[in-house]
């Protein structure tokens, strides 16, 4: 049986028309390609952002990396407990400031940027463009998701 569209339904472009469609296919494409390489490091993507994160900049507080990583606190302590457990990072108390969470690498969790050259490296050569088409795509991206931020209201 094949469908048929609906004359009384407004007209919809096909979902490979859409750029929502594009941006989620491809993320899903980039979660298949990095799915092996962080299973080499036992961590998930969102692990990854975190300490590709800290190991840019350690010492951060955890309301600071979810503004960067555009994750709220109920998404990101669960994520963190579980980083903390591997032994990647610690979880401390500012004593200047007992509301705040300070994040730290452990030795263990520094290790691991050394093997995570390899995974961008992988990724650049999976992608097979250009750093300036990339730069522009990113730049792109970077302010539709601004602009959709900016008109929630978040």
């Amino acid at each position: 049986m094949t469908a048929t569209p609906s004359r009384s339904a407004p007209s919809l472009p096909d979902v490979s028309e859409m750029l929502c469609f594009s941006i989620y296919s491809a993320e899903h494409a980039f979660t298949q390609l990095y799915r092996p390489l962080l299973d080499r490091l036992q961590l998930t993507y969102p692990q990854f952002l975190v300490m590709v994160t800290l190991w840019r900049r350690d010492g951060q507080a955890v309301k600071e990396l979810g503004k960067t990583l555009f994750l709220d606190s109920s998404t990101l302590t669960p994520l963190l407990k579980r980083m903390e457990a591997a032994g990647l990072i610690t979880r401390t108390r500012n004593p200047k400031d007992e509301r705040e969470v300070q994040l730290h690498l452990t030795a263990q969790g520094r290790a691991l940027q050394s093997q995570a050259a390899d995974v961008m490296q992988c990724i650049e050569q999976a992608v097979g463009l250009d750093g300036t088409t990339i730069e522009a795509i990113k730049t792109s991206i970077d302010a539709i998701r601004d602009r959709l931020h900016k008109k929630m209201g978040s």
